[in-house]
């Protein structure tokens, strides 16, 4: 049985590293907020560009703009991989990091261009030896600066032929315990027709509908890649928030758990004294 110093010794460490996962969980909490803010305010925007691009492209085919071209058996496939720098996330890296393997497995023997946003999926990769033909870190959080530099040169790339689709993997936000690994087609551009939408009206445009979707499906583009790193630091800091609170009940539990041990043993020393005292007392009687 450890003695009562190594006890409390262990005891300090649980607490004070109790004292931090409780820090974490309330700054990620705060995040969150301000993530989920940021997510939710980006959505009329996201709303309103959807329905222009569908109104525009509505009488257009696919072949009227580069973005839209079909690839009926793509070889060269680009994967935009979202996910965090830090981590202490729970399974959050690791369960988007096993769709991408997965993907990746799918599409052999095929060439895929990979692009990595966050540190832990750089590091992922490098240790696979998967070549990454882009990396973005220490970003903080979104960052439409980054967004607008990817969907720039993914977009060019796409238009050229060097790529034949695009493919984007991140975490959906659902709720502060349900992050979804979703992969959806950046490229060629899809805006789906919603059935229950009522009929177009139609529009006269100036300048023509091939010049606007020239200037759409590029913002369409970013607007995507902005929207999923939104909800991608929104899942982080709610994958985080649940790791850390899961740590700090442990730790509780932990401290409990070591707090009978501690009395168990001290009991134990103090039996073991007073039997020493009464044979002690009993050898000077004899």
């Amino acid at each position: 049985m450890p003695t009562l110093k190594v006890i409390r010794k262990r005891i300090s460490s649980v607490r004070n590293t109790q004292k931090i996962t409780k820090a974490m969980k309330m700054v990620s909490a705060a995040k969150l907020r301000r993530a989920q803010e940021a997510a939710v305010a980006a959505r009329p925007y996201a709303q309103k560009l959807t329905e222009l691009l569908r109104g525009v492209s509505a009488t257009l085919d696919d072949e009227s703009h580069p973005l839209l071209r079909p690839v009926e058996n793509p070889d060269r496939v680009g994967l935009i991989v979202i996910t965090s720098d830090r981590g202490l996330c729970g399974a959050y890296n690791g369960a988007l990091l096993r769709h991408a393997a997965a993907f990746l497995r799918q599409q052999a023997p095929r060439e895929v261009a990979l692009v990595v946003v966050g540190r832990k999926g750089v590091e992922y990769f490098r240790r696979r030896s998967v070549a990454v033909v882009e990396s973005h870190t220490q970003l903080g959080g979104a960052s439409i600066a980054v967004a607008r530099e990817i969907a720039a040169k993914v977009s060019k790339q796409f238009a050229e032929g060097q790529l034949d689709r695009v493919e984007l993997l991140y975490s959906a936000f659902r709720s502060a315990l349900s992050q979804v690994p979703t992969l959806e087609t950046l490229l060629p551009v899809r805006v789906e027709v919603d059935a229950n939408a009522p009929p177009a009206v139609e529009h006269l445009f100036e300048p023509d509908r091939a010049s606007l979707l020239d200037r759409l499906l590029p913002q369409f583009v970013e607007l995507k890649i902005y929207r999923a790193m939104l909800e991608a630091t929104a899942s982080e800091q709610a994958a985080r928030m649940t790791a850390m609170d899961s740590a700090t009940s442990n730790a509780a539990k932990m401290i409990f758990s070591l707090t009978l041990a501690m009395n168990r043993a001290r009991q134990a020393a103090i039996t073991k004294e007073l039997m020493e005292i009464v044979s002690g007392a009993e050898a000077l009687k004899g």
